[in-house]
């Protein structure tokens, strides 16, 4: 016997090409009937497609008090008296039609705990839910063209791969040898809590199936639990939690520790499409098997009583429904193994939402409860960013792996099958609030888009090839039973034999004694007759020689082809043992590759607990880092405020000193020169000559030349009361020394549009280049920097500014200025009211006329610094002191 190697799903190929097509979310609403006849109402339909909430009595929602109304849009609202089928027809038929025609589907139901999912999706007997109708429709609709057990089988790693007859007959034979308990019967007997889910009258079925396919239906059930995953097809299910115990018979931990239960792990497929590791598949053939499947599992499911609703599921459930479809050959006989398309539905029921202080939760219900919260605000926040990328162009990264929910269903989002979300509300006022928050994320949902899935190769045979085939099959088999059933050619010829036929007795009556006719003819008879039977037996030896010569061939071919059977057996058995011990190591692989990935998972969850802490302890120190350095810049430029304010103080009480000095000096000089004054008129009235007959006229005082050149005195800086000139003893000026004539080199920069004012001060700038416009080569050469600055002031005269910087190199090789000072030049006029006397007539020719002096003083103030000024040198400036006659 020779064994035909198995063909694996095709791998499609990476980059996938998606639609440019997009389909919103389809969001249905469906209200439950009110329980009680007395309770308040807070939701009304107003349309096909439209809801209003109202909002209940004593609940206010705005600061006015006001009752607020607000209305909801979806694809379509059902109402309290649609029917289950009505439901089916336009939420998941579609679904059912694009699983037999390869692509995908998601359908889930939403809502608060206790507002009647689990009932859309399962119903109860004679009230059929989507979950039991969808079965319903896909097996009437490919019944006739289902494959035989174990023809398409499970790869395990979310593929399928296609058996040949002769190993499909084996793997059939050896489930029934090892007495494997099967989930279907010849006579199953059903649960009597879903017999009669589906009326016959409410059966329905899918147009246009491929009639050349072949079809299998591949079913699986599994639970979110605390946010792992549970098979609840596996047979120990049951034992998933248990003490550990070692190979001495006692307990690894102590009694009270138990370990935890296995849960399951996501995986990615080739096809880049996640799945659940080691899930239990099963292969059905009927609506009826596979919902027997189903309430197998479902009584495995976790529910509690809650003070909401008595059998509250409190994990997400995920039905999965695979449907694998291969073509026929151009025979329409033989399934074809490299073209196998794999399409699958997932009915999901999500636990409800709710709040512990509703449900009166405690302990294990809490935690419970958190879960449940926990994974659909994941979802929630999966959709929201979904949205945002889709109508404000950004690129976020969509959470999927934060819950398993959204982990399991990624591809769905990302263009794999459509997406519809039955949103399920209570209408009663209690649930206002939560109903309120469902609608909210439900008007979210519907403005995500999916990409529309790519349709499926169409196979290039004719169309038509299994009823060909059939028809071909039925006239053969009438054919030969028309002749009576094969015969094998090998011993026909052998059993066609020429048929024999002895000749009559002639007449042996005697009618004379001297009859010689009679008697011979008689013996000449009996002669031939005698012959004739010698030949028969002859042939009939040969032919008995030649029948057991063939009957001895035949029983040695069929020892042969018994010992090759036997021996083949034996290799079987070989094989069994070697896959047995294989599927235990696998097996045990398996275990070590959860524990690992379990470590792995902890080890991730703490590397992300440390990158937290991480990156906040790097953003704190990198905050108190830019506060040390705002405190050393706050510092650097307080100390630079308060030296500026201690040289503003020091030159300050410079020039208050030396104005002081001055004022007494001049007061001095002034006192001086007014005794000299009137001895000097003294004298002059002693030697003169008195005039006879006349009065003597009393003393007149002369104007006194003023003194000469460098005997002038500088005046102080301020402002202050000019005294009278004086010819006293000159005093030495004192000159303030810059700070600019150290060794520093300066740039004086003095624009051409500078006007020149003709005053005899004029700002000193030593060891300077005067340039009209600055440039790089000549700031290279200096350290510091002067700008002459023009503007007119306030009271119309001219007002000149130097600008002082430092000059700095540039990380680029280049000279940058940064200004430090500012000194302000004014020139000011000041008229003083000197004395008046008529002079003599014996004054000299320039004092004739009674004419009268005036004495102005002049002065250049310059330097005089400005409030905020904190360092640079200043320049060297004199001030001059001038008479003359009005």
């Amino acid at each position: 016997m020779i064994r035909q190697g198995k063909s694996k799903t095709p791998r499609r190929p990476p980059p996938k090409k998606a639609s440019s097509e997009k389909d919103p979310v389809g969001v249905y609403c469906r209200v439950r009937p009110l329980g009680g006849e007395d309770e308040q109402c807070c939701i009304e339909v107003v349309s096909s497609s439209t809801i209003q909430l109202h909002a209940p009595e004593g609940f206010k929602t705005n600061r006015n008090g006001e009752y607020k109304e607000t209305q909801y849009s979806f694809q379509k609202v059902f109402g309290v008296l649609v029917s289950q089928i009505e439901l089916f027809e336009s939420v998941a038929k579609p679904l059912v039609d694009d699983l037999i025609h390869g692509r995908n589907g998601l359908l889930f139901t939403y809502g608060v705990t206790g507002s009647g999912k689990t009932f859309t999706m399962t119903g109860s007997p004679g009230l059929g839910g989507l979950l039991p109708r969808s079965l319903d429709m896909l097996f009437n609709s490919i019944g006739p063209y289902q494959a035989k057990r174990f023809v398409f089988k499970s790869d395990d790693k979310n593929g399928i791969e296609v058996q040949n007859e002769v190993d499909a007959l084996l793997e059939r034979q050896r489930r029934e040898n090892v007495c494997v308990p099967k989930v279907a019967s010849s006579r199953p007997k059903f649960d009597p809590e879903i017999a009669d889910m589906i009326r016959s009258a409410e059966a329905c079925k899918t147009d246009n199936v491929d009639e050349d396919s072949s079809y299998t239906v591949f079913v699986s059930y599994i639970e979110i639990y605390n946010n792992y995953i549970y098979d609840l097809l596996e047979e120990n299910q049951e034992d998933a939690i248990r003490p550990k115990w070692n190979a001495g018979g006692t307990p690894v931990r102590q009694n009270t520790e138990f370990i935890p239960p296995q849960s399951k792990i996501l995986r990615e497929d080739q096809n880049h499409n996640m799945y659940v590791a080691g899930c239990m598949e099963v292969e059905v053939k009927s609506a009826e098997e596979a919902f027997q499947v189903f309430w197998k599992g479902q009584k495995k499911r976790k529910v509690a009583n809650t003070r909401l609703n008595r059998e509250s599921s409190r994990s997400h459930s995920v039905f999965i429904i695979k449907l694998a479809q291969a073509p026929l050959d151009a025979d329409g006989d033989t399934i074809l193994q490299n073209q196998v398309t794999v399409s699958q539905l997932c009915l999901v029921d999500l636990a409800g939402s709710e709040r512990t202080g509703r449900t009166g939760a405690e302990g294990t219900r809490i935690r419970e409860a958190g879960n449940i919260n926990q994974s659909l605000l994941n979802l929630r926040t999966c959709i929201e960013i979904l949205r945002e990328n889709q109508l404000y162009g950004t690129n976020r990264m969509v959470p999927y792996r934060d819950s398993k929910v959204t982990h399991l269903f990624k591809n769905y989002f990302d263009g794999e099958g459509k997406v519809k979300m039955i949103v399920c509300v209570n209408p009663k006022a209690d649930d206002y609030e939560e109903t309120l928050l469902v609608m909210r994320f439900a008007e979210m949902t519907q403005e995500v888009e999916v990409a529309r899935p790519v349709d499926r190769a169409i196979c290039g045979f004719t169309p038509g090839r299994r009823q060909r085939n059939q028809a071909f099959k039925e006239e053969l088999s009438r054919k030969l039973q028309e002749r009576g059933g094969p015969i094998d050619t090998d011993i026909s010829p052998v059993l066609n034999l020429p048929m024999h036929s002895l000749p009559p007795i002639p007449s042996s009556e005697v009618t004379d004694a001297h009859d010689d006719i009679t008697l011979p003819r008689l013996i000449e008879a009996l002669q031939n007759r005698h012959r004739i039977r010698q030949t028969m037996l002859e042939d009939y030896n040969k032919t008995a020689t030649t029948m057991a010569s063939l009957l001895q061939q035949l029983d040695s071919n069929i020892n042969s082809k018994e010992n090759l059977i036997h021996e083949q057996n034996s290799k079987l058995l070989e094989k069994d043992k070697v896959i047995q011990s294989n599927t235990a190591e696998i097996e045990r692989l398996e275990k070590k590759a959860k524990m690992l990935e379990h470590k792995i998972d902890i080890l991730q969850k703490t590397t992300k607990i440390y990158e937290d802490d991480k990156r906040s302890l790097q953003q704190e120190l990198e905050t108190r880092a830019q506060r040390l350095q705002r405190e050393l810049s706050e510092k650097r430029r307080m100390e630079q405020r308060m030296h500026g304010a201690v040289t503003d103080t020091q030159h300050k009480w410079e020039k208050e000193c030396e104005r002081r000095v001055n004022a007494m000096q001049q007061e001095m000089q002034n006192k001086l020169w007014v005794k000299d004054e009137k001895l000097k008129q003294l004298k002059a009235i002693v030697t003169e000559g008195k005039t006879p007959g006349r009065p003597e006229p009393p003393p007149r005082q002369t104007q006194p030349k003023p003194p000469p050149k460098e005997e002038r005195v500088p005046l102080p800086t301020k402002r202050s009361v000019s005294p009278s000139p004086t010819t006293s003893t000159p005093v030495r000026p004192l000159h303030r020394r810059s700070r600019s004539a150290g060794g520093e080199k300066w740039v004086d920069h003095k624009p051409s549009s500078s006007v020149d004012l003709g005053t005899v001060l004029q700002p000193i700038v030593p060891n300077a280049i005067k340039v009209s416009t600055p440039n790089e080569k000549v700031l290279s050469k200096c350290d510091r920097y002067v700008l002459t600055h023009q503007e007119v002031a306030s009271d119309g005269e001219i007002q000149t500014q130097l600008i002082k910087g430092d000059v700095m190199k540039t990380r680029g090789g280049g000279q940058a200025v940064q200004f430090t000072d500012i000194e302000t030049l004014k020139q000011q006029l000041t008229k003083i009211e000197g004395r008046k006397r008529k002079s003599s007539e014996g004054d000299s020719g320039d004092q004739k006329g009674g004419a009268s002096t005036n004495v102005e003083t002049r002065c250049a103030v310059g330097m005089e610094m400005r409030a905020g000024a904190t360092m640079g040198p200043g320049l060297e400036h004199n001030c001059i002191t001038k008479r003359r006659k009005p």
